[in-house]
């Protein structure tokens, strides 16, 4: 993994190139190169886990009379069938990276080589003689990629913060990213950066630039079909799928480890991993997070029913496992706040973030690689509001039922509608899912759920690993999000994902032999937080400061009287997903102080 930018028809001073690089150095922090063509130069920084010796960037290649450099962050997980067809074409290979190969893929392919690629990407292709550069992101958006169109030029970089750092980009934010962080945050609408004039490419699309015009296509999306095969054939199929996806993503020259909260999904992955290893006489290594006096203070509810510390310990002892426990403490979660924020380029998920940023940073000093669970749920229908009929049937954003409460804390500066800005993009959504004709009305709304998870929740979930993980140079891999399971599994009914009326039960019965029955049939569980009243005493020491300061940034964008107001109760619903309630909503908030201080954030509005 990596972190790629570019400079295109922009001037690109040496103070300018070093600052930017200096923005990219936590996710690459195994080299640094620049490549520079008359107005275009492209900036790489390297984590090596893929041949550290021949897949140093931004790779060159002359073939067919084209000149072409690639700079490239992620990992293809097929890279052997492309480079055994690219052979059969006339390349050849100087060494076993799959940099290498996704160079020659684009120089036999073209744009199209994106659809021949099974992995998690974002990179960026400069044809010299065309004077054309090329950027694509993976289909489920596993890895980021940002850009901007600038004075006539292009930015385009890993992360926002590299694009903000170029002289002349000014981080302001119009109504509509004021709207967003209001509204929609944690979450943000497709496409977008928050930031005024900063897009995100979305995922499954990618993108031209040439003389000054850029040219978008989406050359993936969540497609229906008929869906003909039996349960048990289909259950068969999930197996094949997920296994293969979590063998082709073990691939690495670094050292490798597992995520492990006991709940199902880690679990699998954790099982699959530990027998690849024990075929070759080696153990794996397993990581797990909990907070300190959570066995004293854990609150049963209904979306956290258990906590993780017996189910882990079972796991261990099953796969025999290195365990590796980070035991975390409120002080701990408040201290990283900042650097959380800064990882995001954004305001979060609070100490959902705070914790896998200092998890992550634990989990490097003993591997360079670990995979992760992450977007199960999303796929395989795990979440409560794929199963309560009641949210299901209601409009919105199911994760995030509680608009009118945002609405009353935005600055009255803000003039669009509420409620018709979020009812606008969760339509949008609506009417984007794919859906074969004579489909039931359940059936229907139920893919209209997976494509609402898929464009803004998973997407929350996926910026969130990503940023915490490669600030320290960790690269989590995420098997589920295997486009190839995604695209089965949204043909597959309801019925078949609901099997026995049990949140993700298709999966449970597709991998029923891999684990010990109690973690096969434990009840979902989301990823832990702490419960020690400690941590809501220290966002509420921060609020209070910050409610304390006439000054502060955050007043500009929210008002304070109705923050008061707001924290002076508990409201119904949490304020995103399940596990944001009081206290991480006032995190979420002094995240938002801090973002706006620390960017210097213009309000233009």
């Amino acid at each position: 993994m990596c972190a790629i930018a570019g400079i295109i028809g922009l001037p690109a001073d040496e103070t300018t190139v070093e600052q930017m690089l200096a923005t990219m150095n936590r996710r690459g922090p195994d080299g640094r190169n620049v490549c520079r063509d008359r107005d275009t130069t492209l900036l790489h920084c390297r984590l090596a886990v893929i041949d550290p010796e021949g897949g140093r960037q931004p790779m060159t290649l002359n073939w067919a009379g084209e000149t072409y450099t690639l700079v490239y962050n992620g990992e293809l997980y097929n890279t052997e069938e492309l480079r055994h067809d690219l052979l059969k074409l006339g390349h050849s290979f100087s060494g076993h990276s799959d940099t290498e190969v996704l160079l020659h893929a684009y120089a036999a392919f073209g744009p199209d080589c994106v659809e021949k690629c099974n992995g998690i990407f974002a990179f960026a292709v400069w044809e010299e003689k065309k004077r054309r550069l090329f950027l694509a992101r993976d289909r489920i958006g596993v890895k980021p990629l940002f850009y901007a169109r600038h004075r006539g030029g292009l930015l385009f970089a890993s992360e926002m913060k590299t694009i903000l750092t170029y002289p002349t980009m000014e981080p302001a934010i119009d109504e509509t990213g004021a709207a967003q962080l209001l509204l929609l945050g944690p979450g943000r609408l497709p496409g977008s950066g928050v930031f005024r004039d900063i897009h995100e490419l979305e995922p499954g699309c990618r993108a031209i630039y040439q003389e000054g015009r850029m040219v978008l296509h989406r050359y993936w999306k969540l497609r229906d079909r008929e869906h003909k095969e039996s349960f048990l054939e289909t259950s068969e199929c999930v197996r094949y799928l997920v296994e293969d996806a979590i063998r082709r993503q073990m691939v690495s020259d670094v050292p490798i480890g597992t995520f492990l909260s006991g709940g199902l999904d880690s679990s699998i992955i954790s099982s699959v991993c530990a027998r690849e290893m024990a075929k070759k006489g080696e153990q794996l290594k397993t990581f797990s997070v909990d907070y300190l006096n959570n066995d004293r203070y854990f609150q049963a509810n209904k979306f956290q029913p258990n906590s993780d510390s017996d189910y882990i310990r079972i796991m261990t002892d099953y796969l025999q496992s290195d365990q590796h426990l980070t035991v975390l403490t409120p002080e701990a979660l408040d201290e990283v706040l900042e650097d959380a924020t800064i990882a995001r380029d954004l305001p979060g998920m609070a100490d959902v973030d705070f914790s896998l940023l200092a998890f992550c940073k634990q989990i490097r000093n003993h591997v360079t690689v670990a995979l992760s669970g992450e977007c199960a749920d999303e796929i395989f229908g795990g979440y409560p509001w794929y199963r309560d009929p009641a949210i299901r049937a209601q409009a919105g954003f199911p994760w995030a039922q509680n608009t009118a409460d945002r609405a009353a804390l935005l600055t009255p500066a803000v003039k669009l509608d509420p409620m018709e800005f979020v009812m606008d993009a969760y339509r949008k959504v609506c009417r984007e899912s794919d859906v074969l004709p004579g489909t039931s009305p359940d059936e229907r709304r139920m893919k209209e759920m997976v494509n609402l998870n898929f464009r803004y929740f998973m997407q929350t979930l996926l910026d969130r690993k990503d940023r915490m993980s490669m600030y320290s140079a960790l690269e989590v891999r995420v098997p589920f999000c295997d486009y190839r399971i995604a695209e089965y599994l949204y043909g597959v009914p309801w019925e078949y994902k609901d099997y026995k009326g049990q949140e993700k039960g298709l999966l449970r019965h597709a991998v029923g032999d891999l684990l010990p029955e109690s973690i096969r049939s434990r009840k979902k569980s989301p990823y832990p937080k702490t419960f020690d009243p400690r941590y809501e005493a220290l966002m509420a020491s921060r609020i209070q400061a910050l409610l304390a300061d006439p000054s502060a940034p955050l007043w500009n964008l929210v008002q304070r009287e109705n923050v008061e107001t707001y924290l002076a109760g508990e409201s119904q619903w949490p304020w995103y997903g399940q596990l944001m309630r009081k206290p991480q909503t006032m995190a979420y908030l002094c995240q938002l102080n801090f973002w706006l201080r620390d960017n210097k954030v213009k309000l233009e509005f």
